[in-house]
Parts: C-alpha cells; sequence; structure tokens
C-alpha cells in the first residue's frame, strides 16, 4: 500500500513463484515465472534453515 499511496503513473507485480493455492487475500500478479503447488521450496535464494539457499536451482523439500 505505501507504494500506491505515492501515486505512481503505472504499478506492476512481478513474482518468480507464484503458489495460488496458498494465497490468503485476492491478488494476481501481473507477471509471474512460475506456479507451483503448496510445497516448500529452496534454491535461487530460498532457504531452510539457512541450507540450500544457493542452489542454482529451485528444489522441493520433502519431509
Amino acid at each position: 500500500m505505501a507504494l500506491k499511496q505515492r501515486n505512481p503513473k503505472n504499478l506492476r507485480t512481478c513474482v518468480l513463484l507464484d503458489k495460488k493455492e496458498k494465497r490468503e487475500v485476492d491478488f494476481n500478479a501481473d507477471y509471474v515465472g512460475f506456479e507451483i503447488p503448496d510445497k516448500f521450496v529452496v534454491g535461487y535464494g530460498l532457504d531452510w534453515a539457512e541450507e540450500g539457499r544457493n542452489f542454482k536451482d529451485v528444489y522441493c523439500v520433502i519431509t
């Protein structure tokens, strides 16, 4: 909301991973890299207890 309050001429949203199943509010990003199921993922900057962040790809964690 802070960005909208500045009255930009245009405002677009971009997400790498979109988990629509997990969404709690009505929202659709303008640009989506990948739609994924509600699974825990690591890699490409995402981690689990500081592990997996440096993976070059995104992986699903199976527990």
